[in-house]
């Protein structure tokens, strides 16, 4: 009776709380700003609404999402900040890569907003502290960068003999340098060759494979960017086309029909960006909300992909998997 009695009270608090921060508007409204495009987003967009669920807000129902898509022209992005800013929202969930978050914290001081990045935050200059941030901004580490050398391993791992590497990057992408020093480090402790191809659109990407099939490239790496994310099915395509064994960052590479993929669960992330968004507009402060650390990893091994290219996967890498694609 008591449990029940003080879920009413708060039921009724949470329903009338609208009214008071934002005057005669019906719910709150989030904005959700992001450097790419809704396709391929689908499973993350799943997380962040199921994280506003978690917390008792429904979209359409009691929440308003606005959302700002820059098709992978981060140059929009300012823009499109400043548009949420002057919509007065109550929160901006900036994702899609750190060129949103830039945007987002060069719009306002005061606004809330969660970001999502592969990176150190406080190496990046987004939060002076992981446990307690200071400021406006607060989010999720979901952990990309340090695990390229583990995807490296596996690669090895997968590909007997495998010395030579192409590695596909986009120069124009925040933290791109850094990660490709950290691959360079890794490949050179494990004694792999590594060939870096630039790449920042579709024309790219076709020149970039054309020239791993004329060295003769053993397998294919990526460093990881919002960028490829809406070009995953022509990377995996152009992959398979040229038989060319390939590990990707994410499993929504795996899922369109790649050979394999390690890294942070992305839908998991987002639901914590969801979670977090709820809670804010519960009334709680960002100081109160420490960056989350994901720790939700996902080994995926597409071995119908696998028997395509003539590769037997290694018994003891299949027990490690996560989910095996037949």
């Amino acid at each position: 009776m008591r449990r029940r009695k003080f879920l009413g009270v708060l039921g009724g608090a949470a329903a009338a709380w609208p009214f008071v921060a934002f005057g005669q508007q019906a719910m709150p409204v989030v904005g959700f700003l992001n450097a790419a495009s809704s396709d391929g987003y689908a499973e993350r967009l799943r997380g962040f609404r199921q994280g506003l669920k978690d917390t008792g807000f429904v979209e359409n129902e009691n929440v308003a999402i606005e959302y700002r898509w820059a098709e992978n022209q981060p140059g929009r992005l300012p823009a499109m900040a400043d548009e949420l800013v002057r919509r007065r929202v109550a929160v901006v969930a900036a994702t899609g890569g750190n060129a949103a978050v830039e945007a987002a914290r060069a719009a306002t001081t005061s606004i809330p907003v969660l970001f999502v990045t592969p990176d150190d935050p406080v190496k990046l200059g987004l939060v002076t502290s992981m446990a307690r941030p200071t400021g406006n901004l607060t989010g999720i580490n979901f952990v990309s960068t340090e695990l390229n050398a583990k995807r490296l391993e596996l690669l090895r791992d997968l590909v007997p003999g495998v010395t030579r590497v192409a590695v596909l990057w986009n120069p124009a992408g925040a933290t791109s340098e850094f990660r490709l020093n950290e691959v360079r480090d890794a490949a050179s402790a494990m004694g792999l060759q590594i060939r870096v191809y630039n790449a920042g659109n579709s024309r790219e990407i076709d020149t970039a494979f054309a020239a791993m099939v004329h060295e003769r490239s053993d397998a294919f790496f990526f460093i990881a960017d919002p960028s490829f994310n809406n070009r995953r099915i022509q990377l995996v395509h152009l992959a398979s086309r040229h038989a060319i064994p390939a590990i990707y960052w994410q499993r929504e590479f795996t899922e369109a029909g790649g050979l394999i993929s390690y890294g942070s669960s992305i839908g998991e992330a987002f639901r914590q960006v969801g979670i977090y968004t709820g809670r804010i507009l519960k009334g709680v402060k960002v100081a109160d909300l420490p960056v989350v650390r994901s720790d939700k990893f996902e080994l995926v091994i597409n071995h119908q992909t696998a028997r395509l290219l003539g590769i037997t996967v290694p018994p003891p890498l299949l027990a490690r998997a996560d989910e095996v694609i037949e």
